[in-house]
């Protein structure tokens, strides 16, 4: 912030030449300087936004995830326009909601990382793009009406078939679409039915039996149809866990919590609780040097992700195999290799992996819902990471999670 009032003059007379509001920020997202245009669109006074952190400008739904767009941002130093292919919007002091065009310009001063944003007031030109478009709408029912007045002309014969071949390729991709849809709901429906009936008619057969083991010294029996009970109500239940994460991701209800925590306790729970799903002579491979590691990120989200893919390296594995845990962490970011020896991803449904629903063809008799990667993948995406993998039928899998954190001291 000393950088531009030793040099406010010639920032003050370089901004000010032009129309675009300008707002510099530092590697923090704290404002270091604006000009007068910046001022003028979101409504405050000379230099009252100096000092306030960028999300006052923000609206609060991106407050969470923009600060990690932002240091990617910064990291990749490129210069690009914010926001390609969908609308961004500011927030003005009196909290009224607007929408904007924004140009990032990354630079530094004397060591120091800044982010230039351009921004331009675009409420004009997208109130004149409603009106172009109620313009068209007009305009093309003009022009239904006149070609059923002039249904006799050569010309409206033309234009009629024109409009007939129009309407049967939106009414082909509209059946196609809803065929697409009726075909995903009859997988849902089957998919539904069928994990929820295995588990139940287990459960009805350990309730029957152990109300056959009526002597004191049958209380092992019982407590083996207990703990079966048990497992299938725990397994139900993770099942509507998952559908009801797809539906909050949907629907944009998903609160992250961000959080300061040893990363070996996430480590340590999400391995003992796998253990308990280990076949004959599995084993899994503990992480090294990792007790020194404190981070910043939603404890809850990382302790979903890999119990999710470690229980996978599990099902899809056979006996007497090892699941390798790797982490790595380097340049702020946290990246895990879940390594398995299994069944493998045929190459050609590789593509369809993190589509919901999806399961692969040499999965189809195991258990599954085949949305849980779709989840994993929609949550790190919404927190600044990303999911990616390798496999080669029977011979394996590795996924690869990369998560930006900062290590605390």
């Amino acid at each position: 912030m000393k950088v531009f009032e030793k040099n406010n003059n010639i920032f003050r007379i370089l901004s000010e030449a032009i129309s675009e509001g300008i707002i510099v920020v530092n590697k923090d997202q704290i404002i270091v300087a604006t000009n007068e245009s910046a001022n003028n669109i979101f409504g405050y006074e000379k230099n009252e936004l100096v000092g306030k952190e960028l999300t006052i400008l923000i609206p609060k739904k991106h407050h969470n995830t923009h600060g990690g767009y932002v240091d990617k941002f910064i990291a990749d130093s490129g210069k690009r326009k914010m926001g390609l292919g969908r609308d961004l919007f500011g927030v003005r002091k009196n909290g009224n909601k607007f929408p904007v065009e924004v140009g990032l310009n990354p630079f530094e001063i004397y060591d120091n990382s800044y982010v230039m944003a351009l921004i331009s007031d675009i409420t004009l030109r997208k109130e004149q793009e409603v009106k172009i478009q109620e313009l068209n709408t007009e305009l093309e029912q003009k022009i239904k009406k006149r070609t059923q007045e002039l249904y006799t002309t050569i010309k409206e014969l033309e234009e009629e078939i024109k409009l007939r071949e129009k309407a049967e390729a939106v009414t082909k991709e509209a059946l196609k679409k809803e065929q697409q849809l009726n075909e995903l709901k009859t997988k849902f429906l089957s998919l539904v039915s069928h994990e929820f009936k295995t588990p139940l008619s287990g459960i009805l057969t350990s309730t029957t039996l152990i109300g056959k083991y009526t002597k004191e010294e049958q209380q092992e029996k019982r407590d083996k149809h207990l703990a079966t009970i048990k497992n299938k109500v725990k397994y139900l239940d993770n099942i509507l866990n998952d559908f009801l994460s797809v539906e909050r991701l949907e629907s944009g209800k998903v609160k992250y919590k961000f959080a300061t925590f040893p990363l070996s306790k996430v480590i340590n729970e999400v391995i003992y609780d796998a253990n308990m799903l280990l076949k004959d002579g599995q084993r899994i491979k503990y992480p090294q040097d990792i007790d020194e590691h404190i981070i910043d990120f939603d404890e809850k989200i990382l302790e979903l992700v890999l119990t999710n893919l470690i229980r996978n390296a599990i099902k899809y594995s056979g006996e007497n195999t090892e699941i390798d845990l790797q982490v790595v962490f380097e340049n702020d970011l946290l990246t895990f290799h879940i390594i398995d020896q299994g069944i493998g991803i045929p190459e050609k449904e590789q593509q369809f992996i993190f589509n919901r629903y999806f399961r692969a063809e040499n999965a189809l008799l195991d258990q599954g819902t085949g949305i849980g990667l779709n989840i994993v993948k929609s949550h790190l995406e919404n927190l600044g990471g990303n999911i990616t993998f390798t496999s080669k039928e029977n011979q394996g899998s590795t996924f690869t999670v990369q998560i930006p954190v900062a290590k605390q001291s």
